[in-house]
């Protein structure tokens, strides 16, 4: 009993708020009375345009998914790629929906290249992002580092996780490592600074060291030294003006050597005979 009064009840208030909803509809806007009858010339165009229609967020949002899904393949896989390194998470199907607003369920073009792609691992349930080398702090970067003596390329550690790019800093602030620029693709290149570690240098490399010509004054050599942003080692100009004080000549006297024949010349100029007639003595 208690239940049908409670729908009687229910059933009244419904029919009281639908006569008082027929009432409001029913209304004037203004009273007859104080409306005043002014003629107007006829509308060349009856129906003017009313104000423009604002669209409610979720409409907005809505539109925003549906683009989303009607976009390339590509575009939508790196969508997800791009959710996947900044968190660094692992994410099923559905949560990758509600993150990105990208349907890997029932698109199959999209699972299946986000599956094959070689930035992602799938273990069956949730997709996460693959770098090229797993590490996870900067010991680990530097133990990586000093296995490639030749050097390893940048790009290729700048997605092992996030704070890897300040860590090559700090290790190159340290001294621990080189980081150099390569000159045909100018990417920077990282090195292991490690006197011991034995580097294979091309000989293309060898004949251009070997095929620079230093100066002959040390003044232009330290000179081109801290040119380079370097630290001479030797400071010519502070000795030279020192020996002039003590009245010492600043460049050393060459010795000239006295040219001997002896046994162990050889015998180049066999033209010359009489040269050499004493050597059998």
């Amino acid at each position: 009993m208690a239940l049908q009064e409670k729908l009687d009840r229910f059933k009244k208030q419904q029919e009281k708020c639908q006569t008082t909803l027929t009432s409001i509809a029913s209304r004037p806007s203004k009273p007859a009375a104080a409306q005043k009858h002014v003629p107007l010339a006829a509308p060349t165009n009856p129906r003017t345009p009313g104000p423009p229609v604002k669209f409610s967020n979720d409409t907005e949002r809505l539109q925003h998914i549906n683009s989303i899904r009607k976009a390339p393949v590509g575009a939508q896989i790196k969508r997800v790629i791009d959710l996947l390194l900044e968190t660094r998470l692992a994410y099923t199907p559905e949560q990758i929906n509600e993150a990105c607003y990208v349907d890997v369920t029932s698109n199959k073009a999209v699972f299946d290249s986000l599956r094959n792609n070689p930035k992602v691992t799938y273990d069956g349930k949730r997709f996460s992002y693959k770098s090229k080398h797993d590490l996870k702090d900067k010991s680990q970067l530097l133990v990586l580092i000093r296995k490639y003596p030749e050097g390893i390329a940048v790009i290729d550690l700048k997605d092992a996780y996030p704070t890897v790019m300040e860590d090559l800093q700090a290790l190159k602030a340290a001294g621990q490592i080189w980081l150099l620029s390569n000159f045909d693709s100018q990417e920077d290149i990282a090195y292991p600074n490690d006197p011991r570690a034995v580097i294979k240098v091309d000989d293309d490399l060898k004949q251009l060291f070997r095929g620079i010509e230093l100066p002959r004054d040390m003044l232009d050599i330290e000179k081109d030294l801290q040119k380079n942003g370097m630290k001479p080692a030797t400071n010519t100009a502070k000795r030279r003006a020192a020996a002039q004080v003590q009245g010492v000549s600043s460049k050393p006297k060459t010795k000239k050597k006295k040219h001997e024949i002896s046994k162990r010349t050889k015998l180049t100029n066999a033209h010359l005979p009489e040269l050499f007639q004493n050597l059998g003595s």
